[in-house]
């Protein structure tokens, strides 16, 4: 499955690129808004609440799932978010499963002011132009889709165009990929993208390997409060929640809650 929603991920940038070539989008890129520093705002506590920070994600649909939500104006969607204190917006922009699109993320990037993250399946330079292009300040990159020496490659390239990175792994082995590219924000996502079977309990488990100065985001498996507790309790500095939000009647109270836990 990772590697379907990659290689579609690819088309899609190839089939952008034959009508906005790279010279082209690398101009727009390099002349859009700074991007905000998400690593320094993930990693200073919260003032008001001893909770995570809470990346609340603009989410329509998921393989495993299918649709979740109907979202016609993902900046509303956003504006709540932010509103009930979330410090971070995901935007998913990957087409074809998840229903998503750079509109998308240039709609809610002109609506919020806090950091928003493009998430997809990136695995080429052209992706990453694009995500500062429309207003991205953080990108995923996820270790299992990517060879080591081509994670630090486009790390490098997503750093230089003043882009955070939120570093993806499931286990201890590419936790060290991770930490080699460099990575200062590290999710442990503990869905396993291979399989998309769950295991709550592995952010507990590989917390420990995440150094100081490192931001720890706990992916996935929210459906709660007493969710979010658990991860803050196990040393989460962040909490990146889409389907409990999406779903919800209340995005706005529902983050705050999120928030609150710990």
């Amino acid at each position: 499955m990772l590697d379907a929603l990659t290689a579609g991920a690819l088309e899609d940038a190839a089939r952008r690129r034959e009508s906005l070539p790279t010279d082209r989008l690398e101009a727009m890129a390099l002349q859009s808004r700074t991007p905000l520093d998400a690593v320094t705002i993930l990693a200073t506590p919260k003032p008001d609440s001893a909770g995570p920070h809470i990346i609340a994600e603009v989410k329509r649909a998921s393989p495993s799932k299918g649709a979740l939500a109907d979202i016609p104006e993902p900046a509303v969607l956003a504006a709540a978010y932010q509103a009930g204190g979330a410090s971070a917006i995901s935007v998913l922009t990957e087409e074809r499963r998840f229903l998503g699109s750079l509109d998308d993320l240039r709609a809610v990037r002109a609506e919020v002011t806090i950091p928003v993250l493009r998430k997809d399946f990136i695995a080429d330079e052209y992706q990453l132009l694009e995500a500062r292009a429309f207003g991205a300040d953080i990108v995923l990159l996820i270790v299992a889709s990517l060879a080591p020496a081509r994670l630090v490659e486009l790390h490098r390239f997503a750093t230089s165009l003043g882009l955070s990175v939120l570093v993806e792994v499931h286990d201890e082995r590419e936790i060290d990929a991770a930490l080699d590219a460099e990575a200062r924000i590290l999710g442990v996502n503990t869905r396993d993208l291979k399989t998309f079977t769950m295991h709550p309990e592995r952010f507990a488990e590989l917390r420990a390997r995440i150094p100081a100065g490192t931001v720890a985001v706990a992916e996935s498996g929210v459906r709660s409060v007493a969710d979010v507790a658990r991860y803050r309790q196990d040393g989460a500095d962040a909490v990146l929640v889409g389907e409990a939000l999406v779903t919800d009647g209340d995005p706005r109270s529902r983050v705050a809650e999120f928030g609150r836990a710990s």
